[in-house]
């Protein structure tokens, strides 16, 4: 298979310059480092050839190989870019632009990960939405592209590692390597700070982000949005944003994972006398019918009426508990209605209320027991 043109590869013309060169290759390598894409063989197929078209023609004596004689030329000038592709990218590319290459590199490092919590109502969790949030957060200063120098000007290597970013001490027999505590590690000291990050890379400011919740969303579920959340440092990749769902309690329903309930208080008369009572579900009324001597505390279940869970699976139920509301403020004739009727059913004796007589009876062997005991 013919091999692609090195600058064809970076996107660059034959007489790029150097900086231009460099920033090509961090532009692509960023792009399609495999960190960044796993399992995207792809691109990590274009970050190796990016890494070999760089290291190339960085090489003033290969890049004149290469420009006169093309791939053969760079063979004949000491073969194609060798080591591991899967190395340091920043320790190549990013180095160099700090000055010094390897010798000078400035440490890359992955932005923080971080974490929002979302409140929203059962209908927006059970139904989705997309919602609009405003995250705090550092982001790379587009002003010095992250580097932290004011433009024009380039950090110096540190004098007291010498760009290496670690120092070494000797203790007696020992020798002990630490962090530079001159230039943190980074091996690179900004002397002419950029105005809007004052020399950090970063600045911090809120973001407006768009965030769609899927339906069936519970409380505790976590929606990720990759490279939202803090941005890296000398170069490094963003790190993510964790939307953690906190879902409200519901004025009228109670949520136990796929299932819904909800309480329905009824009179005593429609318990006794039996009907149709209109019951509501999230995507609008439904008619429950009650049987005749329907006992308080009894539940009917409406089947497909609850919420189909985020990851799959069948739709859940609504259960409904149906609950005697006791009358207040009765007035004189409504009293005395109720009292004739209570001694029609006194009256009626165990034909009208089974269960207070067989609890009656529990009760009256209970005091018997504890009274021979």
């Amino acid at each position: 298979m013919a091999r692609r043109d090195y600058y064809e590869i970076l996107s660059v013309p034959r007489d790029v310059s150097d900086a231009d060169l460099k920033k090509a290759y961090r532009r692509v390598a960023m792009k399609c480092h495999p960190d960044r894409n796993p399992s995207d063989l792809e691109a990590e197929a274009r970050f190796k050839e990016a890494k070999e078209a760089f290291e190339i023609l960085k090489n003033p004596r290969k890049r004149a190989a290469y420009d006169q004689f093309g791939h053969a030329g760079v063979e004949a000038a000491g073969g194609r870019a060798s080591g591991d592709a899967f190395g340091d990218i920043f320790g190549d590319v990013f180095g160099d632009i700090f000055g010094g290459g390897r010798r000078g590199r400035s440490q890359a490092y992955q932005g923080a990960d971080l974490r929002y919590e979302h409140a929203l109502g059962l209908e927006q969790a059970v139904f989705g939405e997309t919602a609009s949030i405003e995250v705090p957060t550092l982001i790379e200063c587009e002003e010095c592209g992250g580097g932290g120098s004011k433009k024009g000007t380039s950090p110096e290597t540190c004098s007291t590692c010498g760009g290496h970013g670690q120092v070494r001490m000797q203790q007696g027999f020992f020798t002990v390597q630490q962090t530079c505590p001159h230039c943190n590690g980074r091996g690179r000291i900004v002397t002419h700070p950029c105005e809007k990050c004052h020399g950090q890379g970063r600045y911090r400011q809120t973001r407006t982000l768009s965030v769609k919740i899927p339906p069936g969303v519970d409380s505790g579920d976590r929606i990720r949005l990759a490279g939202e959340g803090e941005a890296g440092r000398n170069g490094g990749s963003p790190g993510d944003l964790f939307v953690e769902v906190r879902v409200k309690p519901h004025e009228i329903f109670e949520r136990d994972g796929r299932n819904l309930s909800c309480e329905i208080p009824v009179s005593f008369a429609t318990l006794a006398l039996g009907a149709t009572v209109d019951v509501p579900t999230l995507d609008g009324q439904v008619s429950l019918k009650l049987p005749p001597e329907t006992q308080s505390g009894r539940v009917f279940r409406v089947r497909g009426k609850g919420v189909k869970p985020v990851r799959g699976g069948t739709m859940g139920d609504l259960f409904c508990r149906v609950h005697v509301e006791t009358p207040v403020n009765l007035t004189a004739e409504q009293t005395e209605l109720l009292a004739r009727f209570d001694d029609s059913v006194r009256e009626g004796g165990d034909r009208h209320s089974p269960r207070a007589r067989s609890w009656l009876d529990g009760v009256k062997q209970f005091f018997d027991k504890i009274g021979t005991g």
